[in-house]
């Protein structure tokens, strides 16, 4: 199976930006982060995949820590999966809820701290509060490099975002060439 098919890099102010096409559940990288819910309940979209393939350790580590409110992030072990950490980011108060951009830009902000709380220097992004959130894949990329540019700094390098859609991998193309020319 083939998990890549599609890859491009950036920069932003010094942070290399990597956007792939594939499964966020299988990125070499130091943590991936978890559009989470404050209950820390992982049942689908991107945390149901993470917590299927890196075990269901990491949504017990996890739930230990709930209630966690928006604006801030909780880092787990990554149980199987070949990241180090899971940062879990809530967008949204219970499972399945709309959400914000605003939330989203607070999660991205809080997994950013998180990371560097870590000293991680790799981190896999994908759309937050996209899917069942509501929130347009274009506008949470957005939102994450607005966050990215102003928060990031060393020893964090690389922000990989990843799509599991060729249709979100153009949405995050788009939305990324479109932070660079605003820039």
């Amino acid at each position: 199976m083939i998990y890549c098919m599609s890859e491009r890099v950036f920069e932003i102010k010094g942070f290399k930006i990597v956007v792939k096409r594939g499964d966020i559940t299988v990125e070499r990288v130091d943590a991936v982060v978890n559009p989470a819910n404050s209950l820390m309940i992982m049942g689908g979209g991107v945390a149901g995949a993470i917590a299927r393939k890196g075990g269901r350790e990491i949504e017990e580590e996890a739930r230990r820590h709930a209630p966690v409110p928006i604006g801030k992030a909780v880092a787990t072990g990554a149980g199987r999966l070949p990241a180090r950490y899971v940062i879990h980011a809530p967008t949204m108060e219970r499972p399945a809820e709309r959400t914000t951009v605003d939330n989203v830009r607070k999660a991205a902000r809080a997994a950013i701290n998180e990371a560097l709380r870590l000293g991680v220097k790799s981190v896999a992004f994908p759309a937050l509060g996209a899917g069942v959130g509501g929130v347009p894949v274009r506008e949470s990329v957005r939102a994450i490099l607005k966050e990215v540019s102003e928060n990031a700094r060393p020893p964090l390098e690389e922000i990989r975002l990843i799509a599991w859609s060729q249709r979100d991998y153009e949405a995050f193309i788009e939305a990324v060439e479109e932070f660079i020319s605003g820039q």
